[in-house]
Parts: C-alpha cells; structure tokens; sequence
C-alpha cells in the first residue's frame, strides 16, 4: 500500500494541475484517477505483466506536455496531430462525434476498471479524437491520426492519447495510427476504443516509432458489429520499453484480423498482449504476429483466443513467429485457447528461430556477401507483414523504414 500511494501522489499533483473538463468528462476522469489510485501500477506478480516490469515508469516523476510540439509532417496528409485538428476538414462522410454519443461510447469499450495504465489515460482526458464515420459512407482516403513525442523532454513528461472511432453500419474506412519520435524520457499511454457497426469495413493500422528512450504503453478496444469485418496491424519499432494490448470482441459473422511486426534490438523491451473474443456463433478470425530481435533485446507475446459457450462454428487460427538474431536476445511466447463451446476449429502455434542457414548458403553462393544475406532474409520475414498493408503510401514508407534498419545493423 505503501508504493501504491508513493505512486498516487506522485501523479496527483499533474491530476489537479490539468484545466477542468465539463462536468460530465470531469465526473469520468475522477472516477478513474480514484480507481487507478487503487490498482497502482502492475507489477511482474501480475500475471499479464509478469515478464515486463514497468518500475521505471512508476519511480518516474512525469510533468503535463507543452501543447505547442511541432514536427516534421510524414507521408500521409494528416487530420489530426495530438489530439487537435490539422486540417481545414474532414473528408464526406465523416464528421467529430457529438457531445452524446462521446458519453455513450468514451470508456464504455475501454473499461478503466481492469488496467491502471487505461484508469490513467482516462483521468487525463484532454484533447480526445473522437469521429464518427456515416452509416453506408466509404471513405476513400486513410484517416491520418498523428502523435508526436517533445522535442526535448526535461524533467520527462507523459501525454495520455485517446481515440474514439465510431463507424456506422456497412460503412467502410481505413484509419492510421502513428506515433513519431521524440526526444529524451517521457510516457505515451494511449487508449484506443473502435465501435465498429454491423456490416462494417475498418483495417486500422498503428505505426510506433518513438525515441531510443520513450515508454509507450498502448491499448486497443474494438467491439464489432454482426457481419463486421475489421483488421488492424501494430508495427513497433520504437521505445525503451513498448507494451501493446489488442482486445477485439466479435458478434455473429465477424471477420477479424490481428496482425503484427515488432523489430527490437539493444536493450529494448517490447510486450505484445492480443485478445480475440468469440463472444458470438460463425466468428472468424485470423491472427499472426512476427518478430525480429537483436543485441539483448527481450519481446513478449501472449496471444489468447476466447470462445464462449454460445460461440458455436467459430473458426480461428492463431500463430506467433520469431527470428532472433543473436545469443542475448530472448523472446518468451504464450499463446492461448479457451473453448467453452464444442463445435468450433480452432488452432494456435508459435516458433522461434534463427536465419535458415540453407537460405543463407543460396544467397552467398550467388555472389551476396553473409552480411548482406542476412539483412536480405531478414527484410523478407518482415515484408510478409507489410505486404498486408492496404493502404499505399503508408506500406510504401514502411518499407523504407524497414529496410533502412536493418542495413544499419553489422
């Protein structure tokens, strides 16, 4: 109890410090600093974190950001930068969700009850990207949603990003996520919630490239709609330490896919928690997730699929590949089936592994040096995930990113 309220006053006075919402926001962010003031920070007893320690975070004193952070723009026309509009408009068919429909959905997918770091996001509700895609609209172009790091971070601060996408029924859009590089120690913790209609299209893509020594703690909550179909893609590449919680709740006939890449070396950390809940009969979903990792880098994956007892004929596969580069670095992998009902078909697998040397062999024999081989090979076991990437520009400047990387390694 001691540490938890060591911890607690620590963030009380940036609680108190932050200007006040209407009172409806208010009464929320209360609630959850009360509950956050509870749990306190998770520790390696925790089962959900017993592999990644954030005791750096919770001995950390964080100040609020100055809301002025400027960046250089990316390759996709952005809409959003920290929360607040970047651009003249919102592309037919979408507009800002509505003070009421904020109330009926904020919170409500991304339950601050269960997880400090989502009690904390919630208690410092700012600037809030709230948007509600039509019923029947198709939006053409991605919805671009940028957050950059401080350019200089001294004492370290930490922001509290929170996205709020409502789609309506069979409408049909792609939305992306990024989080750029910033300076020095400071926190991202980031919530995410997608209420996604009945027959909808959504791919949602999250692009984590933050600073050698930024803490990102990210979460996403879909709740999908009867015959949904809805994809989303986490790359990380950034950060000291990254942790990544994906929840998707599937109704009848939803069609979900979890797909990820995450590339650590160093002493980097990252944790990838993934959820797939068969809430509902006829589900199907598909999930695969790669990573990369060098020096003493250390990953986590715990991917679970829940089937509950009414979920019959849901279909689900689940798999988790790792390339470790080297003798230091360590991956612990835990994939996970709960089956509560009879008629269903489900698999999980998970391997980890090194370059194939055959492969190795084949390139060198035609005149690459092992070097060069090995960044090839290494290249084409991350391309299977960017490969997938539906929108152009986005796995265009991946792949540039990617294959920068791995040509600066030895």
């Amino acid at each position: 109890m001691t540490a938890i309220a060591e911890q607690t006053g620590a963030w009380l006075e940036s609680f108190t410090g932050q200007r006040r919402a209407e009172p409806w926001l208010q009464e929320l962010r209360e609630a959850a600093f009360q509950r956050f003031a509870q749990l306190g920070f998770p520790t390696t007893h925790d089962e959900d974190w017993r592999f990644t320690s954030v005791a750096a975070i919770a001995r950390t004193r964080f100040g609020l950001p100055n809301p002025n952070w400027k960046i250089e723009p990316g390759d996709l026309p952005t809409m959003f930068f920290n929360g607040r509009p970047a651009t003249a408009g919102l592309p037919k068919g979408v507009r800002l969700a509505t003070r009421e429909e904020m109330e009926a959905h904020l919170a409500r997918h991304a339950s601050y009850q269960d997880g400090a770091f989502v009690a904390l996001n919630t208690a410092f509700l700012d600037e809030i990207v709230a948007l509600r895609i039509e019923r029947g609209a198709v939006i053409e172009e991605p919805l671009h949603i940028l957050y950059g790091g401080p350019a200089a971070s001294a004492p370290p601060v930490a922001v509290h990003p929170r996205t709020l996408i409502l789609a309506g029924e069979n409408s049909q859009c792609a939305i992306v996520e990024q989080y750029v590089s910033g300076t020095g120690a400071y926190l991202t913790n980031a919530v995410t919630e997608l209420a996604v209609g009945d027959g909808a299209v959504v791919d949602h893509y999250k692009i984590q490239t933050e600073g050698a020594e930024a803490f990102h703690i990210g979460a996403m909550f879909a709740s999908l709609g009867r015959s949904a179909n809805f994809t989303t893609c986490s790359i990380a590449l950034g950060g000291a330490l990254a942790r990544n919680d994906v929840t998707a709740t599937l109704s009848e006939g939803t069609e979900a896919t979890l797909n990820g890449l995450y590339v650590a070396g160093g002493s980097q950390h990252v944790d990838n928690h993934t959820t797939i809940d068969h809430a509902k009969p006829h589900g199907s979903s598909r999930e695969l997730y790669k990573g990369i990792l060098d020096g003493k880098a250390h990953a986590v994956f715990n991917g679970r699929i829940l089937v509950r007892k009414d979920a019959q004929k849901t279909d689900s596969k689940q798999t988790n590949k790792n390339l470790v580069l080297s003798d230091d670095a360590t991956i612990d992998t835990k994939p996970e089936l709960q089956i509560f009902a009879d008629d269903v078909r489900c698999t999980h697998g998970a391997t980890i592994g090194q370059l194939d040397a055959e492969s190795l062999f084949y390139l060198q024999s035609r005149g690459i040096g092992r070097s060069d081989a090995r960044k090839l090979l290494t290249y084409a076991f991350a391309q299977d995930i960017v490969d997938r990437i539906k929108v152009p520009s986005l796995r265009d400047s991946l792949e540039r990113t990617l294959f920068e990387k791995f040509h600066e390694r030895s």
